[in-house]
């Protein structure tokens, strides 16, 4: 077994390829599930680590990250988890007017 091997291989069910697909596929869908469905979509289509890292331009070690996860957690490991830090104090949009930074001048 080589450094261009895995000796992993996924098998999808249907309702797992038509998920993931629907997320490869999607235009409104942030881009990072986009290319973590990618990515289990070229394993799955039993590309190895290294073809699947050069394709979709990320580093050996993050495809094997995806592929684990989503080895043990199927589906519900492509999403993000919890960070940790600091919550944010203001929510994204403040509701002011554009061009107002919401701070007050001295």
């Amino acid at each position: 077994m080589g450094m261009n091997t895995t000796p992993i291989m996924i098998l999808l069910s249907k309702e797992e390829r038509a998920v993931l697909e629907q997320r490869a596929r999607s235009t409104k869908s942030p881009y990072r599930s986009v290319l973590r469905a990618s990515v289990i979509l070229l394993l799955a289509a039993l590309m190895t680590i290294s073809e699947v890292a050069r394709q979709t331009g990320l580093r050996r070690r993050i495809v094997k990250k995806w592929q684990v996860r989503f080895e043990h957690e199927r589906l519900t490991g492509l999403e993000d988890r919890p960070r940790s830090g600091r919550p944010a104090r203001f929510p994204p949009r403040s509701g002011s007017l554009p061009g107002e930074a919401g701070v007050r001048a001295a």
